[in-house]
C-alpha cells in the first residue's frame, strides 16, 4: 500500500561517519574501533551497566563482534552509534552515544552510557546535547529517551540534556530483576 507521506529522510548517508566534538566535557564523538573491544568488554563487566543494559560481554572477540554491529548500522543507514572517547587521548573511552531512526519521516531513538571512571563529569548530558544538534541538523524531527524509572543517574542526563519528560510506559522493559516502568523523554527540533 503506497503512503501518502513521501520519504525524503535519511540522516546515515555520507560515506564517513562523522566526528563531532564536546568541548564542555572534553571529549569527542567518533566512530567505534576494533582496538577499543577491550574498554568496551571491561564497561560491560560494571554492574551498573549490567543492571540496566542486560548484557555482559565474555571476550574481546564478542566486544569486536559488538563493534563490527555498530559500525555497521552507518553503512546501513539504520543508525549512528559513537564512542565518546576523551579529547585528549582518543583511545579513552568515556561512553557511548547511539541515534537511531525509529521512523522513517524523521523520529528517532537516542541511547548511551557512561564508563564508571567517567561518570560524574557531565560527560553524558553534554554528548547527548552535541548528538541531538547533529541529529536535527540531519533532518530529524524528534529524539526520544526512554530508561527504568529506577535509574536516577539517566533521568538526571536525559533532563540535563533537555529531553522533556513526558510519562511512563507501564512495565514494557523486562529487567533482571523483574519487569519496570520506564520513563520517556523526548526533545523536539527547534
Amino acid at each position: 500500500m503506497p503512503t501518502l507521506l513521501p520519504v525524503t529522510f535519511a540522516p546515515f548517508t555520507d560515506p564517513e561517519q562523522p566526528v563531532l566534538h564536546v568541548p564542555a566535557a572534553g571529549a569527542r564523538l567518533r566512530p567505534w574501533r576494533p582496538e577499543d573491544a577491550p574498554a568496551v568488554r571491561a564497561v560491560y563487566a560494571d554492574e551498573a551497566i549490567q543492571r540496566w543494559h542486560v548484557r555482559v560481554l565474555e571476550s574481546d572477540d564478542e566486544a569486536r563482534e559488538v563493534l563490527d554491529g555498530w559500525r555497521a548500522g552507518w553503512a546501513d543507514g539504520r543508525e549512528s552509534s559513537w564512542a565518546v572517547a576523551d579529547a585528549a587521548d582518543d583511545a579513552v573511552v568515556l561512553g557511548r552515544m547511539v541515534v537511531k531512526t525509529f521512523d522513517p519521516h524523521g523520529v528517532g531513538v537516542v541511547a548511551y552510557w557512561t564508563a564508571p571512571a567517567a561518570r560524574g563529569r557531565g560527560v553524558a548530558p553534554a554528548a547527548l546535547d552535541v548528538a541531538a544538534a547533529w541529529a536535527f541538523d540531519s533532518g530529524f524531527h524528534r529524539l526520544e529517551l526512554v530508561h527504568s524509572t529506577g535509574n536516577a543517574s539517566s533521568c538526571r542526563v536525559a533532563e540535563k540534556a533537555g529531553f522533556e519528560a513526558e510519562g511512563v510506559l507501564r512495565q514494557s522493559v523486562r529487567h533482571l530483576d523483574g519487569w519496570h516502568d520506564m520513563h520517556v523523554h523526548a526533545r523536539v527540533v527547534g
